[in-house]
């Protein structure tokens, strides 16, 4: 029985390594995708300004294209000041300077309100490369790293699918298929029994079934079903006997009572 019970501990500890290294792997192509997914936000940012910067660029020439036509449009009128033979008409002529002049100017501001955007864009469009070239070094650098944990995985992996198959193969078949069946419903299936608890579920054993393990038997725990066993190398070490004390050491002797007179 304890070569049993030793087996089948060997067993779980290998199956717990295999499922932490297999989660381990299958969680490795999420770094890649996650370090892949910070550089395609880069390069969108990187997009968004520069597409940003051409639009500022549209819209200066367009500004520019305005602005000439508004200034060619007053010194037309300036031209007519010379022609006009009533104050009515030099006022109604002079307003439309001053609004052409105003709409230049007007436009004129937005250019320069424009061309600061762009300063802005442009720093801002610089720190975004800059952080595009980053993170595309990152992404190779998680490539190379997971492709090498990978192949450190599968030579773990490897090894421990021997030992694992070395171990079942010298289980008796019911035991085993009452391990893997134990082992699928509750994620583990023996648990070392130990201050009268199992050490799967936490919950109490009963003594007669305490004493039982403690001679060696395999039992089921009544609360989780999981495969019970105790370890004797668990049990507290038996007191020594104290020697003995030669005459007159250690506690003094208790006088004799006397009967009151």
């Amino acid at each position: 029985m304890q070569a049993l019970i030793e087996d089948l501990v060997k067993l779980q500890s290998i199956d717990l390594d295999r499922a932490r290294l297999l989660r381990e792997q299958r969680a490795l192509p999420e770094e890649i995708a996650q370090s892949e997914a910070r550089l395609a936000a880069a390069h969108k940012q990187a997009a968004e300004a520069e597409a940003a910067l051409g639009r500022e660029e549209l819209l200066r020439r367009r500004l520019d294209g305005e602005i000439g036509d508004h200034r060619q449009k007053a010194a037309k009128f300036r031209r007519q000041l010379d022609a006009v033979t009533t104050p009515a008409q030099a006022a109604a002529v002079e307003h439309e300077i001053g609004f052409e002049n105003a709409e230049a100017e007007r436009l004129e501001n937005e250019e320069y309100a424009s061309l600061e955007r762009t300063e802005a864009q442009e720093t801002a469009l610089v720190q975004i490369r800059a952080q595009v070239e980053l993170f595309a070094a990152e992404v190779e650098g998680v490539r190379a790293r997971v492709a090498a944990r990978q192949q450190e995985l599968a030579g773990e992996l490897a090894t421990l699918d021997a030992a694992r198959e070395a171990v079942r193969s010298v289980l008796d078949p019911e035991w085993l298929a009452r391990f893997d069946r134990i082992a699928a419903s509750r994620g583990t299936a023996i648990a070392r029994a130990e201050n009268q608890q199992c050490n799967g579920c936490r919950m109490g054993i009963r003594p007669q079934t305490w004493n039982q393990l403690r001679e060696g038997e395999l039992l089921a725990c009544d609360s989780c079903s999981r495969l019970l066993y105790w370890d004797p190398a668990l049990q507290p070490a038996s007191r020594e006997s104290q020697p003995e004390l030669p005459a007159g050491q250690g506690r003094a002797p208790r006088k004799p009572r006397t009967a009151n007179a």
